[in-house]
């Protein structure tokens, strides 16, 4: 056991220069576990220099199956997913642990680009035609508005999903839920995860006290096809598979995901009471 009452999780795949970048610094107050998806750089030496604990994968597994190694090696009663690419800031932990006491389920930081402008981590309902909008095709980037979540200092949202790049919860609390989902390789995990928490009774939400800077450069901004385009496709087909209402309209989001299209995009309240309260669990999957 560490002791510390944090667990952080982050899964590498030649990511050597963005450690020395983004996690430099003061001691951690934290438990650092490094998950390597056999990168052919120096990331786990660069990673062990830091201070983290370095699980060595064999082959490259994706990103769900790496996290779902480091959370099983996990002795914190609380734990982040955080990128290689994200500026952890330990005072922000506190304020994520008060929050998941108060409310459970999913948080994430608020997110911040390079520049210092906030990214909308926090998303609606992932229709097809949002998505689509989101990458400015139009005129489906009129459309769904609401999908792009930012939460201000003093604010905090209830949204569908949040990016990958940074989730806190309560390790029992993802362990009961059945970690990621491993049919995705990298892409859509995170759709999906905010999706199964909300229907076992855990709401996902994106804080604004908490804000951290996030070094996102998405290898599929390019209209250049590449292996991260093809596998995006791969997550898309199965995520779309697995919710056809986000494809289709068919079943009606609203009817599947009752609990989630009554609360995503109202704030979330300081106090939980009656209209937070969740539905009864469903059964959680094996992690």
């Amino acid at each position: 056991m560490t002791g510390h009452r944090w667990s952080v999780v982050t899964v590498t795949y030649n990511s050597a220069d963005t450690l020395r970048r983004c996690w430099r610094g003061e001691t951690r107050p934290y438990e650092w576990i490094v998950v390597d998806n056999c990168s052919v750089d120096d990331s786990v030496e660069v990673a062990e220099g830091l201070g983290a604990r370095v699980i060595r994968l064999p082959e490259n597994v994706g990103f769900s199956r790496a996290n779902n190694v480091g959370i099983r090696q996990a002795a914190g009663e609380y734990v982040l997913f955080a990128n290689p690419d994200l500026e952890v800031r330990p005072d922000g932990l506190d304020v994520l642990q008060r929050h998941l006491d108060a409310h459970g389920g999913l948080v994430a930081p608020q997110l911040l680009s390079s520049e210092g402008v906030p990214q909308a981590n926090g998303r609606g309902f992932p229709y097809a035609t949002a998505k689509l909008g989101n990458r400015k095709v139009w005129p489906l980037s009129r459309l769904h508005g609401s999908y792009r979540v930012v939460a201000n200092p003093g604010e905090a949202y209830y949204v569908a999903w949040v990016m990958g790049a940074a989730v806190a919860a309560r390790t029992r609390d993802v362990i009961e839920l059945g970690g990621w989902n491993e049919r995705f390789f990298l892409y859509y995990e995170d759709h999906e995860l905010g999706l199964r928490a909300w229907r076992h009774g855990l709401p996902v939400a994106v804080l604004g006290d908490v804000r951290w800077t996030h070094h996102w450069a998405r290898a599929t901004n390019s209209f250049r096809w590449s292996k991260a385009h093809t596998l995006e496709l791969q997550s898309a087909r199965a995520f779309f598979g697995m919710f056809p209402e986000f494809l289709i309209g068919l079943p009606p989001a609203s009817r599947r995901h009752r609990h989630a299209a009554r609360l995503i995009g109202s704030r979330v309240s300081a106090h939980p009471g009656r209209d937070e309260a969740v539905p009864t669990p469903a059964p959680p999957a094996a992690l």
